[in-house]
């Protein structure tokens, strides 16, 4: 039994230590988008990323978009940049760090209308590459 049980417990230990070196391997994302506060929110919400420093070796400053859809695909707003002066999160080169949007549930359809309550999709756009998270609308 005892040789039995040794080899299990070899193997265990090295799987163990294996994964836990390759999770130490896999970099940091570049980029995260965080769930919008409050979520569910009406009418307006704010929308936390991060742009890690990898992102921004040489100097460079990432073009960055920020587009709300409803459920038809449709673009039905741009947020803001929180801590500027008001600008529409609509390529945008941004230093890395910290960075929130503001949505004020307006519609981009000429006449400000507010939206209705239904489900939304921010779509955040860093560098061609895109991440998504989902928002619900409720009075």
């Amino acid at each position: 039994m005892r040789g039995i049980g040794w080899p299990g417990c070899a193997l265990v230990l090295l799987l163990g230590l294996s994964g836990a070196a390759s999770a130490q391997e896999r970099p940091p994302p570049k980029v995260e988008l965080h769930e919008n506060d409050p979520n569910p929110f009406f009418p307006s919400t704010t929308i936390p990323f991060v742009l890690n420093p990898e992102l921004c070796e040489g100097g460079h400053q990432p073009l960055v978009s920020l587009k709300i859809y409803n459920v038809l695909v449709q673009v039905v707003a741009v947020p803001v940049l929180l801590n500027s002066n008001g600008e529409r999160l609509d390529g945008l080169r941004l230093r890395c760090g910290n960075h929130e949007a503001f949505w004020d549930g307006k519609l981009l359809n000429g006449k400000n209308r507010e939206l209705t309550p239904g489900v939304y999709y921010a779509q955040l756009t860093v560098d061609g590459e895109r991440f998504t998270l989902k928002m619900i609308a409720r009075r």
